[in-house]
């Protein structure tokens, strides 16, 4: 059976997360939605990277199976079908038809996240960005996230009620960086436990503000305890920026 792959973006404030769950609304929901009105038959989706409550996506992926899909040319006319019935913050980019046993999360070989910073009141960033406005120290920041490429555990930044079996993951990039008018980190690595990103940005804005040293900051990433991290900065300012296959 052919399978295909979709690519799409959404902004993630008025759903409970990317993939489907009982009793809330999911982006995963509403695209089976929108491809069960559309082409009058049900499809069981698979996602590539999960995502939060509220927390938004330039890019994500669905890999589907499906026997009577027309021919690609046609697929992507469909495309502005589909868009029309999906709420107005969800879209889909492309639909592709892959590899038999290509996999959307399985054979990412990378993510990649930006958590966004503002430190002046600004009201057309409230929802896209997490409003800090205490003073920081950018070069602490930068050495902070310079310290996190040298661990593959990172446990201490992983949320509690998870299922996976190992909290291994390889750091590629790791930054902070000034984009107009917000502050950026910016992460990219092969897999991220739930919450991480998260936990990362908000260990190190404590950091950055003084109210932990570097050597405090190690001894939390060492510690493989989650208690010790900071997740509580707000999952709006949370976009995952890019897949890659």
């Amino acid at each position: 059976m052919p399978r295909y792959f979709i690519e799409l973006s959404y902004k993630g404030t008025n759903y409970s997360g990317f993939q489907i769950q009982q009793n809330a609304n999911s982006i995963q929901a509403e695209i089976e939605k929108a491809l069960q009105i559309f082409f009058r038959e049900s499809f069981e989706l698979t996602g590539s990277s999960r995502t939060d409550a509220g927390v938004h996506a330039l890019q994500n992926f669905f890999h589907f199976d499906a026997d009577n899909l027309p021919e690609e040319s046609v697929l992507e006319n469909s495309i502005y079908n589909l868009n029309a019935i999906l709420p107005e913050d969800i879209v889909i980019k492309r639909i592709y038809e892959a590899k038999v046993d290509a996999h959307c999360r399985f054979d990412a070989i990378s993510r990649e996240y930006k958590y966004f910073v503002y430190q002046h009141k600004e009201p057309f960033l409230a929802d896209r960005a997490f409003y800090f406005p205490y003073k920081l120290d950018i070069e602490l920041l930068q050495e902070a996230a310079n310290i996190l490429t040298d661990y593959n555990d990172f446990t201490s930044f992983s949320k509690r009620n998870t299922q996976v079996k190992t909290f291994l993951c390889s750091i590629i990039k790791s930054e902070w960086l000034i984009e107009k008018d917000t502050i950026v980190y910016n992460v990219k690595a092969n897999r991220f436990l739930r919450g991480m990103v998260r936990g990362l940005a908000g260990t190190m804005l404590k950091v950055g503000t003084g109210k932990l040293s570097l050597e405090e900051f190690i001894s939390v990433i060492e510690s493989k305890d989650s208690t010790k991290a900071d997740f509580s900065v707000p999952p709006q300012a949370l976009f995952l920026v890019k897949v890659e296959y």
